[in-house]
């Protein structure tokens, strides 16, 4: 497999001969106003560009997959930029009956059990945030991807670290695991994605396994930067399996 960071939680999975976009947010940089009551009022979303074309990103995609709705996972210009034929996965009925509306006409709902070109697709729980900021961010999902002849990777979406992930960890065993990790945050009501101590979680919950770290420094609500987090992976001495990727980096495992 070949796991390319894009920008924010966008990422290219080149995965059992296949192409999937996840999340995509592809509008040009500044194109939204800020998120409200957080950091970076005077700072338009996206705020930093793409580190390629669109034309690019989306050439030769065989599915995508959208955990869930929000602004950067799933905007205007990706709505655009899509073939409107083209595979779209979503995490429930609401979610597939929006992304219909916006012209796509292949939209599946995931399943435990989803099966596209015999690559295993799993959904998993996530949960966007804890207490009470959980009612106003909404649901999310994960993603586990199975196949004989690549390792198991498991793309966490837009969770805290909670008993969901350690339980999608400890069934699938992923030896690849992508987690969103900005500990992006409004002025009230704690983390939304994972922070680094939370990270360190999912390290000890997956010693064997791989870890990269994507939702980083893109848009205006984040709260945890990559040299940061650079930093407290060595101080903790996992820096051989948490990697930080720029925008545009890839891995192959």
């Amino acid at each position: 497999m070949n796991i390319q960071q894009i920008r924010n939680a966008t990422l290219v999975v080149q995965y059992a001969g296949k192409k999937f976009l996840v999340d995509p947010f592809l509008a040009e940089k500044g194109t939204y106003p800020p998120f409200p009551n957080s950091l970076r009022q005077d700072q338009n979303n996206p705020l930093v560009s793409l580190p390629s074309s669109i034309d690019e990103i989306i050439d030769n995609v065989d599915a995508v997959i959208v955990t869930h709705l929000h602004l950067d996972h799933y905007d205007e210009a990706a709505k655009e930029a899509l073939p409107k034929d083209l595979k779209m996965f979503v995490q429930n009925e609401e979610d597939a009956t929006a992304v219909k509306n916006d012209g796509f006409q292949n939209v599946e709902v995931l399943q435990e059990d989803t099966v596209f070109e015999d690559i295993q697709l799993i959904k998993t729980k996530g949960e966007h945030g804890r207490g009470e900021i959980l009612k106003m961010a909404g649901l999310v999902c994960g993603v586990v991807f199975k196949h004989h002849t690549e390792k198991t990777l498991y793309v966490a979406g837009d969770t805290v670290w909670y008993e969901g992930v350690q339980e999608a960890i400890e069934t699938h065993n992923p030896e690849v695991i992508v987690v969103n990790a900005g500990d992006n945050q409004f002025l009230e009501g704690g983390s939304l994605v994972m922070s680094k101590d939370d990270v360190y979680e999912v390290q000890k919950a997956a010693p064997a396994a791989k870890i990269i770290t994507s939702h980083m420094e893109a848009v205006n609500h984040w709260t945890l930067s990559r040299r940061e987090l650079k930093n407290f992976i060595n101080e903790k001495g996992i820096s051989a399996s948490v990697f930080v990727p720029e925008d545009g980096e890839s891995y192959s495992f």
